[in-house]
Protein backbone atom coordinates (compact mmCIF):
# COMPACT_ATOMS: atom_id res chain seq x y z
CA UNK A 1 0.00 0.00 0.00
CA UNK A 2 2.74 2.12 1.03
CA UNK A 3 4.84 1.48 -2.17
CA UNK A 4 1.77 2.24 -4.39
CA UNK A 5 1.33 5.82 -2.85
CA UNK A 6 4.86 6.40 -3.05
CA UNK A 7 4.80 5.41 -6.66
CA UNK A 8 1.96 8.09 -7.66
CA UNK A 9 3.37 10.28 -5.72
CA UNK A 10 6.51 10.50 -7.61
CA UNK A 11 4.33 10.14 -10.95
CA UNK A 12 2.55 13.43 -9.55
CA UNK A 13 5.19 15.37 -9.68
CA UNK A 14 6.96 14.44 -13.19
CA UNK A 15 3.55 15.27 -14.46
CA UNK A 16 3.73 18.63 -11.97
CA UNK A 17 7.37 19.17 -13.18
CA UNK A 18 6.77 18.59 -17.09
CA UNK A 19 3.52 21.10 -17.05
CA UNK A 20 5.86 23.73 -15.59
CA UNK A 21 8.78 22.84 -17.56
CA UNK A 22 6.11 23.46 -20.83
CA UNK A 23 4.47 26.79 -19.43
CA UNK A 24 8.00 28.16 -18.69
CA UNK A 25 9.76 27.26 -22.44
CA UNK A 26 6.15 28.65 -23.75
CA UNK A 27 6.32 31.55 -21.98
CA UNK A 28 10.00 32.08 -22.72
CA UNK A 29 9.15 31.83 -26.33
CA UNK A 30 6.33 33.78 -26.42
CA UNK A 31 8.94 36.69 -24.88
CA UNK A 32 11.11 35.96 -27.30
CA UNK A 33 9.00 36.22 -30.98
CA UNK A 34 7.39 39.29 -29.04
CA UNK A 35 11.17 40.57 -29.11
CA UNK A 36 11.20 39.76 -32.70
CA UNK A 37 8.14 40.97 -33.76
CA UNK A 38 8.78 44.20 -32.17
CA UNK A 39 12.45 44.27 -33.93
CA UNK A 40 10.75 43.55 -37.00
CA UNK A 41 8.16 45.83 -36.88
CA UNK A 42 10.77 48.77 -35.99
CA UNK A 43 13.26 47.96 -39.21
CA UNK A 44 9.79 47.98 -41.28
CA UNK A 45 9.00 50.98 -40.63
CA UNK A 46 12.56 53.04 -40.92
CA UNK A 47 12.77 51.55 -43.68
CA UNK A 48 9.90 52.47 -45.03
CA UNK A 49 9.96 55.76 -44.58
CA UNK A 50 13.66 56.10 -44.78
CA UNK A 51 14.06 53.96 -48.23
CA UNK A 52 12.64 57.10 -50.48
CA UNK A 53 15.97 59.05 -49.57
CA UNK A 54 18.30 56.40 -50.28
CA UNK A 55 20.94 56.48 -53.23
CA UNK A 56 24.26 56.74 -53.87
CA UNK A 57 23.99 60.94 -53.89
CA UNK A 58 22.86 60.58 -50.68
CA UNK A 59 25.98 58.75 -49.28
CA UNK A 60 28.59 60.44 -51.28
CA UNK A 61 27.19 64.62 -51.26
CA UNK A 62 27.29 67.38 -49.28
CA UNK A 63 24.12 68.85 -47.39
CA UNK A 64 22.18 71.56 -49.43
CA UNK A 65 19.23 73.73 -49.28
CA UNK A 66 19.61 74.17 -45.37
CA UNK A 67 20.01 69.96 -45.65
CA UNK A 68 16.62 69.65 -47.19
CA UNK A 69 18.10 68.08 -49.89
CA UNK A 70 21.43 66.42 -50.57
CA UNK A 71 23.21 64.19 -48.98
CA UNK A 72 25.60 62.91 -45.73
CA UNK A 73 28.38 62.48 -46.57
CA UNK A 74 30.20 64.78 -44.02
CA UNK A 75 28.12 63.10 -41.40
CA UNK A 76 29.58 59.39 -42.55
CA UNK A 77 32.85 61.11 -42.47
CA UNK A 78 32.73 62.47 -39.13
CA UNK A 79 31.52 59.07 -37.55
CA UNK A 80 34.12 57.35 -38.97
CA UNK A 81 37.06 59.74 -37.57
CA UNK A 82 35.31 59.70 -34.37
CA UNK A 83 35.09 55.93 -34.69
CA UNK A 84 38.89 55.60 -35.64
CA UNK A 85 39.77 58.34 -32.94
CA UNK A 86 38.11 56.62 -30.09
CA UNK A 87 39.90 53.11 -30.94
CA UNK A 88 42.88 54.32 -30.65
CA UNK A 89 42.81 55.33 -27.36
CA UNK A 90 40.68 53.07 -25.58
CA UNK A 91 41.85 49.37 -27.46
CA UNK A 92 45.67 50.29 -26.60
CA UNK A 93 44.75 51.00 -22.94
CA UNK A 94 41.68 48.79 -22.48
CA UNK A 95 43.92 45.74 -23.70
CA UNK A 96 46.90 46.39 -21.40
CA UNK A 97 44.48 47.02 -18.66
CA UNK A 98 42.86 43.15 -19.18
CA UNK A 99 46.56 41.71 -19.53
CA UNK A 100 47.19 43.21 -16.27
CA UNK A 101 43.89 42.63 -14.23
CA UNK A 102 44.51 38.75 -15.43
CA UNK A 103 48.30 38.20 -15.70
CA UNK A 104 50.20 40.05 -13.42
CA UNK A 105 48.25 41.96 -10.38
CA UNK A 106 48.74 39.46 -7.55
CA UNK A 107 47.06 41.18 -4.58
CA UNK A 108 42.91 40.05 -4.59
CA UNK A 109 41.60 42.95 -2.79
CA UNK A 110 43.62 45.44 -5.55
CA UNK A 111 41.96 43.32 -8.09
CA UNK A 112 38.42 43.37 -6.49
CA UNK A 113 38.79 46.66 -5.98
CA UNK A 114 39.49 48.05 -9.85
CA UNK A 115 37.03 45.49 -11.13
CA UNK A 116 34.55 47.33 -9.20
CA UNK A 117 35.06 50.22 -10.39
CA UNK A 118 35.47 49.02 -13.97
CA UNK A 119 32.20 47.69 -13.89
CA UNK A 120 30.16 50.58 -12.33
CA UNK A 121 32.28 52.91 -14.82
CA UNK A 122 30.40 50.53 -17.66
CA UNK A 123 27.20 51.62 -15.69
CA UNK A 124 27.43 55.08 -16.25
CA UNK A 125 24.64 56.87 -18.19
CA UNK A 126 26.16 58.07 -21.94
CA UNK A 127 25.26 61.84 -20.87
CA UNK A 128 27.40 61.85 -17.94
CA UNK A 129 30.99 61.12 -19.85
CA UNK A 130 29.73 63.44 -22.37
CA UNK A 131 29.65 66.15 -19.23
CA UNK A 132 32.78 64.42 -18.21
CA UNK A 133 34.59 65.27 -21.69
CA UNK A 134 32.90 68.29 -22.07
CA UNK A 135 34.52 70.02 -18.53
CA UNK A 136 38.11 68.25 -18.99
CA UNK A 137 38.74 67.79 -22.85
CA UNK A 138 36.75 71.02 -24.28
CA UNK A 139 37.13 73.35 -21.48
CA UNK A 140 39.90 72.36 -19.12
CA UNK A 141 42.45 71.15 -21.74
CA UNK A 142 41.29 74.14 -24.48
CA UNK A 143 40.58 71.28 -27.15
CA UNK A 144 37.43 72.85 -28.17
CA UNK A 145 34.51 71.05 -30.05
CA UNK A 146 36.45 68.81 -31.96
CA UNK A 147 37.12 65.76 -32.87
CA UNK A 148 40.07 64.65 -30.41
CA UNK A 149 37.67 66.12 -27.68
CA UNK A 150 35.02 63.40 -28.89
CA UNK A 151 37.31 60.86 -29.19
CA UNK A 152 38.89 61.18 -25.85
CA UNK A 153 35.46 61.11 -24.62
CA UNK A 154 34.39 57.76 -26.33
CA UNK A 155 37.14 56.27 -25.40
CA UNK A 156 36.50 56.53 -22.01
CA UNK A 157 33.08 55.97 -22.28
CA UNK A 158 34.45 52.11 -24.54
CA UNK A 159 36.99 51.55 -22.14
CA UNK A 160 34.88 49.14 -19.50
CA UNK A 161 33.41 47.29 -22.44
CA UNK A 162 37.47 46.15 -23.78
CA UNK A 163 38.79 45.75 -20.48
CA UNK A 164 35.95 42.96 -19.67
CA UNK A 165 35.34 41.55 -23.20
CA UNK A 166 39.51 41.54 -23.19
CA UNK A 167 39.60 39.77 -19.41
CA UNK A 168 36.97 37.23 -20.15
CA UNK A 169 38.79 35.66 -23.29
CA UNK A 170 42.10 35.59 -21.66
CA UNK A 171 40.41 33.69 -18.48
CA UNK A 172 39.03 31.39 -21.32
CA UNK A 173 42.76 30.45 -22.06
CA UNK A 174 43.61 27.19 -20.34
CA UNK A 175 46.27 27.43 -17.98
CA UNK A 176 48.41 24.19 -19.20
CA UNK A 177 49.23 26.59 -22.74
CA UNK A 178 50.99 28.84 -19.73
CA UNK A 179 52.77 26.18 -17.84
CA UNK A 180 53.71 24.56 -21.29
CA UNK A 181 54.95 28.20 -22.54
CA UNK A 182 56.88 28.12 -18.74
CA UNK A 183 58.37 24.79 -19.06
CA UNK A 184 59.82 25.24 -22.35
CA UNK A 185 61.71 28.46 -20.94
CA UNK A 186 59.69 31.16 -22.25
CA UNK A 187 59.40 34.15 -20.38
CA UNK A 188 55.75 35.88 -18.96
CA UNK A 189 55.93 38.15 -21.55
CA UNK A 190 56.41 35.86 -24.43
CA UNK A 191 54.15 33.58 -23.04
CA UNK A 192 51.31 36.41 -22.70
CA UNK A 193 52.34 38.29 -26.69
CA UNK A 194 52.86 34.75 -28.25
CA UNK A 195 50.72 32.29 -26.94
CA UNK A 196 47.63 33.98 -24.72
CA UNK A 197 46.85 36.89 -26.91
CA UNK A 198 47.05 34.89 -30.12
CA UNK A 199 44.21 32.26 -28.49
CA UNK A 200 42.30 34.98 -26.93
CA UNK A 201 41.81 37.04 -30.15
CA UNK A 202 38.61 36.21 -31.19
CA UNK A 203 37.07 37.08 -28.09
CA UNK A 204 38.96 40.38 -27.79
CA UNK A 205 38.28 41.50 -31.34
CA UNK A 206 34.32 40.55 -30.59
CA UNK A 207 34.66 43.31 -27.63
CA UNK A 208 36.55 45.71 -30.02
CA UNK A 209 33.50 45.49 -32.47
CA UNK A 210 31.23 45.85 -29.78
CA UNK A 211 32.64 49.39 -28.67
CA UNK A 212 33.14 50.24 -32.22
CA UNK A 213 29.52 50.36 -32.91
CA UNK A 214 28.88 51.88 -29.81
CA UNK A 215 31.01 55.02 -30.97
CA UNK A 216 28.94 54.74 -33.93
CA UNK A 217 25.63 54.70 -32.28
CA UNK A 218 25.98 57.37 -29.42
CA UNK A 219 24.44 60.99 -29.50
CA UNK A 220 24.35 62.38 -26.06
CA UNK A 221 28.84 62.33 -25.31
CA UNK A 222 29.45 63.70 -28.99
CA UNK A 223 26.86 66.33 -28.75
CA UNK A 224 28.55 68.35 -25.87
CA UNK A 225 32.23 67.66 -27.07
CA UNK A 226 32.72 67.01 -30.86
CA UNK A 227 29.30 67.17 -32.68
CA UNK A 228 27.99 70.28 -34.96
CA UNK A 229 24.74 70.79 -36.56
CA UNK A 230 26.09 71.70 -39.81
CA UNK A 231 29.81 72.04 -41.21
CA UNK A 232 30.27 73.34 -44.55
CA UNK A 233 33.76 71.77 -45.38
CA UNK A 234 35.03 68.25 -44.14
CA UNK A 235 36.89 68.33 -40.88
CA UNK A 236 40.87 69.14 -41.74
CA UNK A 237 42.63 68.59 -38.52
CA UNK A 238 42.06 66.96 -34.92
CA UNK A 239 40.72 70.00 -34.06
CA UNK A 240 37.78 70.61 -36.31
CA UNK A 241 34.66 70.17 -35.45
CA UNK A 242 32.24 67.22 -37.17
CA UNK A 243 29.21 66.01 -38.47
CA UNK A 244 28.03 62.55 -37.06
CA UNK A 245 25.24 60.39 -37.83
CA UNK A 246 23.27 59.85 -34.60
CA UNK A 247 23.61 63.45 -33.94
CA UNK A 248 22.43 64.38 -37.23
CA UNK A 249 19.01 62.60 -36.41
CA UNK A 250 19.09 64.16 -33.47
CA UNK A 251 19.11 67.57 -34.45
CA UNK A 252 17.17 66.61 -37.14
CA UNK A 253 14.09 65.21 -35.65
CA UNK A 254 13.81 67.81 -33.08
CA UNK A 255 15.58 71.07 -33.33
CA UNK A 256 15.70 71.09 -37.58
CA UNK A 257 14.14 74.33 -39.07
CA UNK A 258 12.38 71.91 -41.69
CA UNK A 259 11.21 69.12 -39.80
CA UNK A 260 8.26 67.23 -41.51
CA UNK A 261 10.12 67.88 -44.65
CA UNK A 262 13.46 66.09 -43.84
CA UNK A 263 11.25 63.10 -42.66
CA UNK A 264 12.60 60.88 -44.78
CA UNK A 265 16.04 62.01 -44.86
CA UNK A 266 16.03 61.55 -40.98
CA UNK A 267 15.03 57.94 -41.18
CA UNK A 268 17.62 57.48 -44.22
CA UNK A 269 20.11 58.28 -42.28
CA UNK A 270 18.98 56.31 -39.17
CA UNK A 271 19.12 53.27 -41.90
CA UNK A 272 22.82 54.42 -42.72
CA UNK A 273 23.68 53.76 -39.34
CA UNK A 274 21.70 50.66 -38.70
CA UNK A 275 23.39 49.43 -41.79
CA UNK A 276 26.97 50.35 -40.03
CA UNK A 277 26.54 49.24 -37.00
CA UNK A 278 24.93 45.86 -38.16
CA UNK A 279 28.28 45.76 -40.95
CA UNK A 280 30.63 46.17 -37.53
CA UNK A 281 29.27 43.64 -35.74
CA UNK A 282 29.12 41.01 -38.77
CA UNK A 283 32.87 41.41 -39.13
CA UNK A 284 33.33 40.69 -35.15
CA UNK A 285 31.47 37.84 -35.86
CA UNK A 286 33.45 37.00 -39.00
CA UNK A 287 36.47 37.94 -37.44
CA UNK A 288 35.55 35.75 -34.22
CA UNK A 289 34.96 32.60 -36.21
CA UNK A 290 37.97 33.07 -38.88
CA UNK A 291 40.71 33.35 -35.59
CA UNK A 292 39.20 30.63 -34.03
CA UNK A 293 39.31 28.05 -36.36
CA UNK A 294 42.64 29.15 -36.88
CA UNK A 295 43.75 28.63 -33.62
CA UNK A 296 41.85 25.24 -33.22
Amino acid sequence: MENNTVIKSNQFFKVKSRIIERVCFTLVKLAAFTIIGFLIFMLFYIFKQGLPALSLEFITEMPADEMTKGGIFPALVGTFYLMIGSSLISIPIGVITAVYLTEYAKNPKLVKIIRLGINNLAGVPSVVFGLFGLSLFVVLFDFGTSIIAGSLTLGVLNMPVIIRSTEEALLVVPGSYREASFALGATKWQTIYKIVLPDALPGILTGIMLSLGRAAGETAPIMFTAAAFFTPDLPNSVFSEVMALPYHIYVMATAGTHIQETRHIQYGTAIVLIGLVLMLNMTGVILRYKFKNKHK
